[in-house]
């Protein structure tokens, strides 16, 4: 099976109405990036950083992927998919994707504050009790934590998304402006003459990809014109 690489950011989560912290209304927009988003917004104030997560975990619940992320799934058919996200949410497994690398972590887990990638200490949350707590303890009796990769942290699944971007014969980016490194970065290890498709209804630069095409839809409208394109 021919490989295919699939970049996905922001705008595929927002067609299934789950916000980001780009967007301009939701959860976000009511607390600053620096303390919610980092370890020294943790250390500050771990009990409002929970309190965010919890909140957005809620949020997600609700969240029902969309035709984008069906879509996404559906090319196991016929190809080996690999899916990297920039998005914490779970959207992509639900909607039936089996291989995906969450660059930025996994909202639907929590993890130590003391050793965050450390595998022993990562536990899945499940719907049903999906809040993380002052006092719930990881296995190292530290307070757990979401298993996000927060600002200032190291993108630990990089280099597993770096081999599959230099593996993949096909590379399709959907929802994201290319702003955000190191994710933005992944173009740069495609090998040369590989075709690249993005799906975006805005304007998007894509550096060294000479042979790209823009789609410029959104999400899941955008899935049916690649596909379509795919097939000729």
């Amino acid at each position: 099976m021919k490989k295919l690489l699939v970049l996905t950011g922001a705008g595929m989560s927002a067609e299934s109405g789950f916000s980001t912290f780009r967007d301009c209304d939701g959860l976000w927009n009511r607390y600053r990036v620096e303390d919610v988003a980092t370890p020294e917004g943790f250390r500050r104030d771990p009990e409002l950083v929970l309190d965010f997560y919890n909140g957005l975990r809620r949020q997600l619940m609700e969240a029902e992927p969309c035709q984008g992320h069906r879509l996404v799934a559906e090319l196991e058919k016929e190809y080996e998919v690999t899916v990297v996200t920039q998005n914490v949410d779970n959207l992509h497994e639900r909607a039936g994707s089996s291989r995906v690398i969450h660059l930025h972590g996994e909202l639907m887990k929590a993890t130590s504050s003391l050793s965050p990638e450390d595998p022993r200490y990562i536990q899945q949350l499940d719907p049903e009790r999906c809040e993380i707590h002052m006092g719930d303890k990881a296995k190292d009796n530290s307070q757990l934590r979401p298993f996000i990769v927060w600002f200032g942290e190291p993108v630990p699944r990089m280099e597993e998304a770096i081999l599959a971007a230099h593996e993949t014969g096909i590379f399709l980016i959907i929802g994201t402006s290319l702003n955000v490194y190191p994710a933005a970065g992944l173009v740069h290890y495609v090998r040369p003459g590989t075709p690249v498709f993005l799906i975006d209804p805005k304007p998007v630069t894509v550096q060294h990809a000479s042979d790209c095409t823009h789609i410029v839809k959104g999400a899941s409208e955008g899935m049916k014109e690649f596909i379509s394109l795919l097939k000729k």
